[in-house]
């Protein structure tokens, strides 16, 4: 709640800064009128094609970042599931290594939520402890010595769903990395600059119901801007994804 009140204030912040700024260009810098009717159509279409090729590029920032968000969100569920179904599996184990799987199994939903958890959401890439207590799992769902026809079985299914378990960690880690480009990045601010920059030019800002489109422009576009930072970061404390995967398997892990 906090980070929206902060979005919501930044941007009608930056509308007020935009509709004061453009207001005292108008009063030290008027429009003629013989500039204002010779460049209105030059300035409407102008003006028409910046939005056009911006409201493009926001799509595209906004559909990349969605997606990555997805896929992060998609690894954490197809991760903490396989992990949980490991523990449903180890019921056709015998008991003590049925233990020893469940016992692994929740060490590693403990530290994917208290120690990797965090780390994401400041950027950085989980340790290889989690790595090596995947090795943990694959050695104690290896079929027992002189394991019935059942149990060689589950032990088989049980290595089934630690490789979709390993797939979907080394999705998590790498989407934990990634971003928005840097060159979309550069289009955004260039193109919001551009949009803005609109107000200062061909007239716009001289009504008060212009000025008031002008000012919800700006707050769209610092907005859309923010959305797309929170977005970019799929692990983040904004809008990132959660593991709440893990601790619904595994409440003691919270």
């Amino acid at each position: 709640m906090e980070h929206v009140i902060a979005t919501l204030t930044l941007g009608f912040l930056a509308a007020l800064v935009a509709a004061a700024a453009v207001v005292a260009w108008r009063h030290f810098h008027p429009v003629e009128a013989e500039d204002e009717e010779g460049g209105g159509e030059v300035a409407e279409y102008m003006s028409m094609m910046i939005a056009l090729l911006y409201a493009l590029l926001l799509g595209l920032a906004l559909v990349s970042v969605w997606e990555l968000r997805g896929d992060a969100e998609g690894h954490t569920s197809t991760e903490a599931g396989a992990l949980h179904q490991m523990t449903v599996l180890a019921e056709g184990l015998p008991p003590d290594q049925k233990k020893r799987v469940e016992a692994v199994a929740e060490r590693y939903a403990v530290h994917v939520v208290r120690d990797e958890w965090p780390r994401m959401r400041q950027g950085a890439r989980p340790t290889e402890t989690g790595w090596d207590m995947v090795r943990q799992l694959r050695a104690v769902s290896a079929a027992p010595p002189h394991a019935t026809s059942s149990q060689e079985v589950t032990a088989l299914e049980l290595l089934g769903q630690l490789s979709a378990l390993d797939d979907a960690r080394r999705g998590r880690e790498a989407v934990s990395q990634d971003s928005l480009s840097p060159v979309l990045w550069a289009g955004l601010f260039v193109g919001a600059i551009l949009s803005i920059g609109m107000l200062f030019f061909f007239g716009i800002g001289r009504s008060p119901g212009q000025l008031m489109m002008a000012m919800g422009m700006v707050v769209l576009t610092v907005f859309l801007g923010l959305l797309i930072h929170y977005l970019s970061t799929p692990f983040g404390d904004v809008m990132g994804v959660s593991p709440d995967p893990f601790t619904r398997y595994f409440p003691m892990a919270v």
